[in-house]
Order: structure tokens, then C-alpha cells, then sequence
């Protein structure tokens, strides 16, 4: 009898899913928290969200090619209404992201130094954002979200209440944040860990 006929023995070629998964789940745990920096902004509307919001703030946020409009995104518990906000090219000091992870705080902290934090077509699905100051240059509101030029790698539906700047500089952001995505993301002195808060 061949050993692939004996009890217990897999084919050459089958996987045994159970431990492929165990091995995956720390790996998971991670890489769902970052997806949402790192993922490719052109497909943040066929993104389908947790159903959980996260913390993000940050001492600066510095932007060129803004846009921004309302939208809604979709998730376990149905879609939600949330403001979209492109950002072609963004900086942000101090980051910090903070999202619980079975009743445990799993917290990020990067661009703590003399470097911020980076990211290209930075796209954020918030249900809310806060900051002592803002300042916006070029800023036209009550466009088109359908024309906006921005080009920060999404735009609004046509006929939707939009609005755009040539740049935008945010103090002391606060954002209750749905989803993120951005087509590059840099994060100088990157720490990620269970506890604390932002």
C-alpha cells in the first residue's frame, strides 16, 4: 500500500488548513490593523470595513491636493455615512492610531522625531475630525464632488457637495476613522504594541 493511501497521510500538494491558520492568525492580527495606512487608494470604494472605528491623531497635518465630500461605506452592520478626505501628498507629526483588538488596545506610534510620517493619496472614511486650527489655501466650497481636480486618488459623485483646497494644514487632528488607505505610506520610527492609549 502506498503511504499516500495510509491513514492519517495527506496527498503530495494538499494543505492542512487548520495549521495553515494558526501559523497566519498572529501575522493577521497585524496586518489587518496596517492594511488600512498601506492599501492602494484607487480601491478604497470596493473596500468593505470592519464594522469597527479607530482612533487616529496627530500634532500636524500638512497636505497638498485636497479634496473632500460626503460619502458612505459599507460593513457588517450596513453602510454609514462618513466625510472623505483625499490628500495627494500629506505629512503628519506625531501619529498615533489606536483600535481595540479583543477588548485590548493595540496602539501605533510613528513620526515621533525630527520625521514625519509620509503618504501618497492618503484617503480617510471618518465619522468625524476635529483640530485646534485649520488652514486651508485655495480653498472653493460647495463644488461638484463629481469635479473636483485635486486628483488625491478618489472623487465624490457627480452632483454631491464637495469641496477643495490647494493645500491644507491641520492642528492637533483628532479623526474617528471607518477606513484609511493610501498608495504609499512611510512611517519613521514605527512602534506597534497591546496597551496604552493616543
Amino acid at each position: 500500500m502506498s503511504t499516500d493511501s495510509k491513514a492519517g497521510s495527506l496527498p503530495k500538494g494538499r494543505v492542512q488548513w487548520r495549521r495553515f491558520a494558526l501559523i497566519l492568525a498572529p501575522a493577521a492580527v497585524i496586518t489587518a490593523t496596517l492594511v488600512g495606512l498601506t492599501a492602494n487608494g484607487a480601491i478604497a470604494a470596493s473596500i468593505s470595513v470592519s464594522g469597527q472605528q479607530f482612533l487616529v491623531t496627530a500634532t500636524q497635518l500638512k497636505g497638498t491636493g485636497f479634496e473632500q465630500f460626503g460619502s458612505q461605506i459599507s460593513g457588517p452592520n450596513g453602510t454609514q455615512p462618513v466625510v472623505e478626505s483625499g490628500i495627494r501628498n500629506a505629512t503628519l507629526s506625531h501619529l498615533c492610531q489606536e483600535v481595540k483588538v479583543g477588548g485590548i488596545s493595540l496602539v501605533l506610534h510613528a513620526g515621533d522625531g525630527s520625521t514625519p510620517v509620509s503618504a501618497s493619496n492618503l484617503i480617510v472614511d471618518a465619522s468625524g475630525q476635529s483640530g485646534s486650527q485649520a488652514v486651508f489655501h485655495n480653498i472653493t466650497i460647495g463644488q461638484d464632488a463629481g469635479s473636483l481636480v485635486q486628483d488625491p486618488g478618489t472623487t465624490g459623485q457627480s452632483g454631491g457637495f464637495g469641496q477643495e483646497a490647494s493645500s491644507v494644514e491641520i492642528d492637533n487632528l483628532v479623526q474617528h476613522t471607518w477606513l484609511t488607505t493610501a498608495g504609499t505610506f512611510t512611517l519613521p520610527g514605527l512602534t506597534l504594541g497591546f496597551g496604552g492609549s493616543c
